[in-house]
């Protein structure tokens, strides 16, 4: 039986998993030094907070077969801006390579484009997180360009591959 991969709101009783599965050196070396590392239990209990006074939502639970195994995120820009968002994801290590992310990202890129009346998302991936490009181009991504040195990450300087959707290409 194909495993049911599913994107939901956040509840409390995730904030446990949360932690246990962001507080990895590895799922954390390819996010945005905002998301703190080490990832504690109340890191993640502000944060699910957060995610409930977004209206619409933008934060999401990935579940695989009915547990939290990620969070994805569409980060809605302003101004002239207002029709795009900006697309964040990580999944727990134990549940790489089991085509999770490439699920959520399909899932995300329809709610945005339906939903959320959106016409571009689009996603910064470091050089080196060859995984996510795929996921995004297996969703029909385009790389429009890289950016070279243009991000730091645990004290090194990094190209920034940027990918991107059109509503009119779904």
């Amino acid at each position: 039986m194909k495993p049911a991969i599913k994107l939901r709101p956040l509840i409390a009783k995730d904030a446990q998993l949360i932690a246990n599965l962001l507080n990895n050196k590895k799922v954390w070396d390819n996010l945005k030094d905002y998301i703190p590392y080490p990832y504690a239990l109340k890191d993640a209990e502000e944060f699910i907070e957060f995610a409930k006074t977004k209206d619409p939502l933008q934060n999401l639970g990935i579940t695989y077969n009915g547990a939290i195994c990620g969070v994805i995120s569409l980060i809605l820009q302003t101004d002239i801006y207002r029709k795009n968002a900006e697309m964040g994801y990580w999944i727990g290590e134990q549940y790489w390579g089991k085509g999770i992310g490439t699920k959520a990202v399909e899932l995300i890129t329809e709610y945005g484009f339906k939903d959320l009346a959106l016409e571009r998302i689009e996603a910064g991936v470091f050089a080196y997180n060859r995984a996510s490009m795929s996921i995004l181009e297996k969703n029909g991504y385009t790389k429009e360009g890289i950016c070279k040195n243009a991000i730091i990450k645990n004290g090194k300087i990094l190209d920034e591959h940027i990918y991107a959707k059109l509503k009119y290409e779904q």
